[in-house]
């Protein structure tokens, strides 16, 4: 474990507000200016008692199509695009107010959570934020596809990745590669939104599940192509992977240095990722005080 830059949080209190996907509940969420070694808090603001659950990957349960956190009564559901805007902008400590469980799908992408976290601004604080250097390779796999952290040859941290389906599909091969930086996460990544097929989308509606969800609020590719929609990107369905990937990792509570290469992973595997990062950060020598940090992203 080596230092990096001093720990940021916001400048002062914003707030998000939309529906929920799953519920299809009105959600509000405050995120809030916390003092140094908070991380990131979530809080269930709609419970007498305000439960609350940190946001590591101890917390974590499988879910299909969504990451879920929960500490008891405090349960929190959606929360990848959240978790990747806070850590592409480096906002390290935060405590998060939501009214709701499910927090709210927006457009499918973390370009709301990004543009309210920005009018806030950056704080740099005084402590030093805990950074993992991978420097051997980490292996994870099911029958459908792997993700692998390496190190970084030259030091800067960057995520891929790999898009196939089995059979015929809609939706082409695509590759996408981040190069990370707060400014390249806002313009290439934030923006790419939550995707289904035609058939996946039918499917749910016939369970009952995300009746209210529109073609216009996520991307619904057929066979000629998003229905209803237009793409932000040729290759926007690898590059919301890439996003959730980002927010899964987020998990491990790190600044992360390494090479991150996923093919057809799903936040299962980003999960186990984010634990095995999470044991190798907890078994290193802790941090001792250092200079302030190098610059602020604000």
């Amino acid at each position: 474990m080596t230092p990096s830059r001093n720990e940021h949080t916001i400048a002062v209190s914003c707030e998000v507000r939309g529906r929920g996907y799953w519920s299809g509940r009105d959600v509000r969420v405050v995120m809030h200016p916390a003092p140094v070694g908070t991380g990131i808090r979530l809080v269930r603001s709609d419970l007498p008692s305000k439960p609350m659950c940190q946001a590591s990957v101890e917390k974590r349960h499988d879910a299909n199509l969504r990451t879920i956190l929960q500490d008891g009564e405090a349960r929190f559901e959606m929360i990848e695009h959240l978790m990747a805007a806070l850590v592409g902008l480096e906002i390290d400590n935060c405590v998060v107010e939501i009214d709701a469980e499910e927090l709210p799908g927006l457009d499918g992408s973390a370009a709301a959570f990004v543009a309210a976290l920005r009018t806030a601004g950056l704080i740099i604080q005084s402590k030093p934020k805990r950074r993992l250097t991978v420097r051997e390779r980490i292996y994870v796999e099911s029958p459908a596809g792997w993700i692998e952290a390496t190190p970084a040859e030259d030091g800067r941290t960057s995520y891929e990745y790999r898009l196939s389906f089995d059979g015929p599909s809609p939706i082409f091969d695509q590759t996408f590669t981040l190069r990370m930086t707060p400014e390249r996460f806002i313009r290439d990544v934030a923006p790419a939104r939550t995707f289904v097929t035609e058939a996946q989308a039918q499917s749910l509606r016939q369970q009952g599940v995300a009746s209210h969800v529109t073609n216009q609020d996520l991307l619904v590719i057929g066979e000629h192509g998003p229905i209803e929609n237009t793409l932000r990107f040729r290759d926007e369905c690898a590059r919301h992977k890439v996003l959730d990937l980002i927010g899964d990792l987020a998990l491990a509570d790190v600044e992360l240095v390494g090479t991150f290469v996923s093919y057809r992973g799903g936040h299962n595997l980003n999960g186990r990722m984010a634990q095995r990062l999470a044991e190798l950060a907890a078994s290193q020598i802790p941090l001792t005080p250092v200079s302030q940090s190098r610059r602020n992203v604000a």
